[in-house]
């Protein structure tokens, strides 16, 4: 549903001197069937993820639910969230962005509570030139997406993401980014409905960005 992201994802990698290659023969990670209740049909799928990149020296997702799921659940330690990967295997905090606008940043339930990923998103994003970064109001609370949840309890999730949205739009940001599309699409698609200015993006396609 994201293309540009994984394309901003290899953008990001090769400028940094890295062979980047994508197997065609991948699938999901489990994860949708994991927090659905199909631990069986997860396990599967996660063990196919291992046969299929088990060569490779590092598994890089724009996904901090993906990557967070394939390390805590099964112990992929080769799959990294794209900013861990960044500053805590590369040691890289200026990638050689640039993006002159102001820039509010969400910090997914996941990339907080599973893949943990710390301030890395923080230094990629105060290292890229002309960026403009504004804390965003109560955000370590949740978009109101997870996964699932959205569909399940959608009363409750709209009511969570009229929250969310409203701290967003109260920044005065152009952009609002964060590591999961899942939640980006669900911060869109709020802001879209209120006819909102605020943009969201992908902090990999502000990385790519020069």
């Amino acid at each position: 549903m994201f293309p540009e992201v994984g394309r901003a994802t290899v953008s990001v990698l090769e400028r940094l001197g890295h062979d980047v290659v994508f197997p065609a023969e991948q699938t999901c990670c489990g994860q949708m069937h994991l927090n659905s209740g199909y631990a069986a049909e997860a396990a599967r799928l996660a063990r196919r993820f291992e046969d299929v990149f088990g060569e490779f020296d590092a598994v890089v997702s724009p996904s901090s639910s993906c990557a967070g799921t394939l390390r805590e659940h099964y112990g992929l330690t080769n799959v990294h969230e794209l900013s861990m990967f960044l500053v805590g295997e590369l040691e890289t905090e200026d990638v050689g962005a640039r993006f002159p606008h102001r820039v509010t940043y969400h910090p997914t339930c996941h990339s907080l509570r599973v893949a943990r990923v710390g301030d890395a998103p923080y230094r990629l994003l105060r290292q890229v030139d002309g960026l403009e970064l504004v804390e965003l109001g109560r955000g370590r609370e949740c978009c109101g997406f997870g996964g699932t949840f959205a569909v399940k309890n959608a009363e409750t999730s709209s009511a969570i993401l009229a929250d969310k949205c409203d701290e967003v739009e109260a920044t005065g940001a152009e952009y609002c980014a964060a590591l999961d599309p899942s939640c980006l699409l669900q911060i869109g698609g709020g802001l879209s409905r209120r006819s909102s200015a605020v943009r969201p993006i992908h902090l990999a396609e502000i990385l790519a960005a020069t």
